[in-house]
């Protein structure tokens, strides 16, 4: 559930959202005059969502660069792989 503060708290009980949001990993919505304005986060959740965000990027990235013939067939990889580190040797 979302936990929702007026602005007011922000000043009057840092603490207690400080704790909310280190101990649950939760943001906390402030408001400004009845409207959505800011959302509080912990440091550690905001490297760990920044984290998240930069993997997708470079996945993204990555699943861009592929095109039909921008690959190696599996058989040729599988035999790099059998011959480098004696796979399949009797």
């Amino acid at each position: 559930m979302a936990n929702i503060r007026p602005s007011s708290d922000l000043r009057n009980k840092y603490n207690e959202i400080s704790d909310f949001c280190n101990k649950y990993n939760e943001p906390v919505f402030i408001t400004k005059n009845g409207t959505g304005d800011l959302v509080v986060l912990s440091n550690a959740e905001y490297e760990r969502l920044c984290g998240k965000n930069e993997l997708h990027r470079l996945l993204s990235e990555g699943l861009d660069c592929i095109t039909p013939t921008s690959g190696i067939p599996a058989e040729d990889v599988f035999a790099d792989i059998e011959s480098e580190y004696g796979f399949g040797e009797v």
